[in-house]
């Protein structure tokens, strides 16, 4: 296990402290990865990227990246601005 944040890939599952899934990569920007839309929920979620901050990447595992929050606090971090139009 290591938390080489370099080894982050487009496609793996991130999963939150308690084992449920969170998303999936899209790509890293910056100091958060983005998570691609098919993981965005439901509702007013749906269709927007979701972000999680880097500093919440506790390991990271085969094809998984583990989170040090539980998965409901973590998709409560950001999310892309809605397009008004």
């Amino acid at each position: 296990m290591t938390t080489d944040l370099s080894k982050i890939r487009e496609h793996m599952e991130v999963v939150g402290a308690d084992g449920v899934h969170v998303g999936t990569v899209d790509k890293v920007e910056g100091q958060r990865i983005k998570l691609t839309k098919a993981d965005s929920g439901m509702g007013s979620h749906k269709g927007h990227h979701h972000y999680v901050p880097l500093a919440l990447v506790a390991e990271i595992e085969g094809k998984k990246v583990w989170l040090s929050a539980n998965s409901e606090v973590a998709v409560t971090f950001e999310e892309e601005k809605s397009d008004p139009t």
